[in-house]
């Protein structure tokens, strides 16, 4: 009897068994979710998943990583009070109706950034410079039909034809430039005079010589236009709007060796400095010869007073307050630090400069600041003959010491270049956003007064109009 109980009992026992385990192995997690049943899940437990240290992220294998839950990307809104970031000077304004509001937040999404990789690979722009609002505020009241003059400092690769060329082809402008088949330079005459308003070399060719730089421009463009002036309008005030385009220093430096590599020169630049062009001790030559074609990288690199080192900045500098090319005047170091700060600020106080590597913005920011409008966008090439030259690590960091003060130059001026471009499109977005909320303010207006109440009528009574339609029905 006892032996046949326990054969009857045996069977649901190892069914239950087999239940329980077949349970466990299908829901292996229901161990710990039923333990903390109606319980609040703790930070790390289930239902919140921990994020992973990064030691713990570095180990697991990368299909891991795709598995493991994602935190959700931060907001993003404009950094708030960014290190070197000068703070707007936003205006005080009423507070406005829901109405307002609701259109103003579909309205007012942000511009995607033309020249912004598609993936968003690049982090957002955090300014490391502090600048004045103005320094980042820039708008010259141009007068074309006065007697202020745009002076393009063009220095070597840098984009400085293509941009000059722009000046003189694609402005829209009440009397554009005339330019003839055949010849290189372009008459840009001011509305109804003889008189031009732009000195650059696709419109005055090298009046101050070949690629002159800040030194000989602020020394020469005066005494030139005022020859090229009417002596009646002498007595008027003129300004001198100076703008320039930079670029980075390894693609224009590898850039110029091309160039020269092909046969150029510029043998026949003046680099006047106080009244006098440099000696042949001052400033020597690298190649003996008329030319230095089919130069080597490294040959070109060895030579010490190759005039491709540091070209943005001296070409920007006050080269006076350093003894112009004589470099007995001061120790190297000193000098240094004076031509980098003197083209800082020169640079600074210019009335727009752009980037090679950032056309549509420099179009953009061009246009605000003299009020001009481009006909045709800029183009932005990403393939160049700098591009298209391989180098080694070894090589570039090369590059880079031989133009440490262009480097230093180029990520003050791409700091300063990218704060004005955002300045310049929050003040757009707020007057854009002052507009709007005036033109529906005045459109609820018209909305009011379209249908005046009568006199006698008060609201909600039956008109008399409508009393006859009843009766007729």
């Amino acid at each position: 009897m006892d032996e046949r109980f326990n054969k009857w009992l045996l069977t649901p026992v190892l069914t239950l068994l087999f239940v329980v385990i077949m349970y466990q192995y299908v829901s292996p997690s229901c161990s710990s979710s039923c333990a903390n049943f109606g319980e609040q899940p703790r930070a790390g437990e289930a239902g919140q998943p921990a994020a992973p240290s990064p030691a713990r992220r570095a180990q697991a294998p990368p299909e891991d990583w795709e598995r493991r839950p994602q935190l959700p990307p931060p907001p993003r809104g404009p950094p708030e009070g960014p290190r070197g970031a000068a703070a707007p000077e936003d205006e005080v304004e009423e507070p406005g109706d829901p109405e307002d509001e609701e259109a103003e937040a579909e309205e007012e999404e942000e511009e995607p950034d033309p020249e912004a990789p598609e993936n968003g690979s690049l982090p957002r722009f955090v300014p490391r410079f502090n600048f004045t609002p103005k320094d980042l505020t820039r708008f010259v009241d141009f007068n074309i039909k006065g007697r202020d003059v745009i002076v393009f400092l063009h220095i070597q690769k840098t984009g400085g034809t293509t941009f000059g060329r722009h000046l003189v082809k694609n402005i829209r402008l009440e009397q554009p430039c005339s330019c003839k088949a055949g010849q290189k330079k372009c008459t840009c005459h001011r509305p109804g005079k003889k008189e031009t308003w732009l000195f650059s070399r696709f419109s005055t060719g090298w009046s101050c010589g070949l690629h002159a730089d800040w030194t000989e421009l602020t020394n020469c463009v005066p005494a030139i236009m005022e020859k090229k002036d009417c002596p009646r309008n002498h007595s008027h005030t003129r300004n001198f709007y100076y703008i320039t385009m930079l670029r980075d220093p390894v693609s224009r430096y590898l850039s110029e060796w091309k160039h020269v590599q092909r046969g150029a020169t510029w043998k026949t630049s003046l680099h006047m400095c106080d009244g006098r062009s440099p000696t042949p001790d001052e400033l020597p030559t690298c190649y003996p010869g008329d030319d230095w074609s089919g130069v080597s990288l490294r040959e070109f690199m060895d030579c010490s007073y190759n005039l491709a080192n540091n070209r943005q900045v001296r070409m920007l500098a006050d080269l006076s307050l350093v003894g112009c090319y004589n470099l007995t005047f001061m120790n190297e170091s000193e000098r240094n630090a004076i031509l980098l700060q003197s083209a800082k600020s020169n640079l600074k106080n210019m009335a727009f400069f752009g980037l090679t590597e950032f056309q549509r913005k420099t179009q953009f920011l061009f246009e605000r600041t003299f009020n001009l409008k481009f006909i045709s966008p800029f183009t932005q090439f990403n393939i160049t003959r700098a591009s298209n030259v391989e180098i080694n690590e070894g090589a570039r960091r090369r590059i880079e010491e031989l133009n440490f003060l262009d480097v230093q130059l180029y990520e003050y001026a791409k700091d300063l270049f990218q704060q004005r471009y955002h300045r310049t499109k929050q003040l757009e977005r707020q007057r854009d956003r002052q507009r709007r909320r005036g033109e529906r303010r005045l459109q609820r207006d018209q909305r009011g007064h379209r249908w005046p109440k009568q006199e006698g009528n008060p609201e909600g009574a039956v008109t008399e109009d409508y009393n006859s339609q009843v009766v007729r029905w």
